[in-house]
């Protein structure tokens, strides 16, 4: 759902992120956003959302980055935070450890749903994940269904592991490594840092649009089963700020200013979903545990 937005000459730099200081005694809501994207650009994509949620709110909402699911989901569980936007793979997981809840789930394009692609270079000979046995393969987070949990589930089917599929190079190191951001997994391959990766459908389709150049540069060789959308999630909460912010959520494409955002970050309008809506991940990353 979220626009990358990476120079083509720039390289890829995993220590950049903004990680503002949990404060005890902040009176502040907080609003953890998982790097879907890279961290400068989940800034610049939430920002007029949770300013929006915020004033609907009457209270002021902080927003908390960092680099990884896993640290976004320990800011749930800790109760660090109040609520956060989460991958699917982050939300089945801290279903799972923690008893996460889901606020709300996005629509896009008339779609609950979305994909993994598995993409290549677009010179390369590459028409399958079979051919890149022994290649350099970029996942994006460990806890991330798009990028890791498919792929890692398409070579369980084939007897394999990340590992004993992609294999290390001459030094030693493995093939295959993380970018923490689906945008710097499609960037590896379009400048041939990687040989492929496994990234959300979501991000490649605007990255069309805002960065046509690297989309250009890249090819999608295979496309999974359709998944339930990204969500926002939390752990608990008073019933009266639980209810005034799904609230908020699901009222904003009947809002002239809410709409306007909404239409800003490629959003209809957001729905309940069922927690059943994610069951095919739970299957998957059960075979994969």
């Amino acid at each position: 759902m979220i626009s990358g937005c990476v120079n083509k000459t720039e390289k890829i730099d995993l220590t950049v992120v903004q990680e503002p200081g949990i404060v005890l005694n902040d009176s502040s809501v907080k609003a953890a956003i998982a790097s879907v994207v890279s961290p400068k650009e989940s800034y610049e994509y939430y920002d007029e959302m949770i300013t929006y949620i915020s004033q609907k709110l009457g209270w002021n909402i902080k927003i908390i980055q960092r680099r990884s699911y896993l640290e976004i989901n320990d800011l749930i569980k800790n109760n660090e935070i109040d609520f956060a936007f989460v991958c699917s793979g982050a939300y089945i997981d801290g279903k799972s450890d923690f008893g996460m809840k889901i606020l709300v789930a996005p629509v896009v394009n008339g779609n609950t749903t979305y994909n993994s692609f598995i993409i290549v270079n677009n010179n390369s000979n590459y028409t399958s994940l079979t051919d890149l046995r022994g290649k350099k393969f970029a996942f994006s987070d460990p806890l991330s269904n798009t990028g890791k949990f498919y792929p890692t589930y398409r070579l369980y089917l084939l007897h394999e592991t990340p590992e004993s599929f992609f294999g290390i190079d001459e030094q030693g190191r493995n093939n295959s490594f993380f970018t923490y951001s689906h945008d710097n997994s499609i960037i590896a391959v379009a400048e041939q840092i990687a040989e492929g990766a496994a990234v959300d459908s979501l991000v490649y389709e605007d990255m069309k649009e805002t960065h046509p150049d690297v989309i250009a540069k890249t090819r999608i060789i295979e496309t999974s089963p359709p998944f339930a959308f990204p969500c926002r999630g939390f752990k608990r909460y008073r019933p009266i700020f639980e209810n005034r912010l799904r609230n908020i959520f699901l009222n904003m494409d009947k809002d002239e200013e809410g709409k306007k955002i909404l239409t800003m970050v490629k959003i209809e309008r957001f729905i309940n979903l069922n927690d059943s809506a994610y069951d095919s991940i739970r299957e998957m990353r059960k075979q994969i545990q």
